[in-house]
């Protein structure tokens, strides 16, 4: 089983939006797999909202409704974006060597 600071934070909250740990030595397990198919899709659906607020965002045409409608959705993906970040950062961490 992995230690405590294994732990990998997983792409989805918990109640209260509080966050999410998995513990298992098993990278290949049910769990993990689900958490790396999840993380993909957040990461695709980031660079596809990126793309859409270019777009709207070089609009003379986009009114406030809509900036604040994409504000609010790059709000929410960069949250995931960020959540992929520290979990696979941590991953490196404490699966790769470290050199110095």
């Amino acid at each position: 089983m992995t230690t405590p600071n294994e732990l990998r934070l997983l792409p989805w909250s918990g109640p209260e939006g509080k966050p999410c740990y998995l513990s298992t030595d098993d990278q290949g397990g049910y769990i993990s797999r689900l958490a790396d198919n999840i993380e993909t899709i957040q990461l695709a659906a980031a660079v596809e909202l990126l793309e859409d607020a270019s777009e709207s965002l070089d609009s003379e045409e986009a009114g406030r409704d809509t900036l604040r409608c994409l504000a609010h959705d790059l709000r929410e993906a960069l949250s995931d974006v960020l959540r992929v970040a520290v979990s696979r950062g941590h991953l490196l961490a404490t699966t790769e060597p470290h050199s110095i």
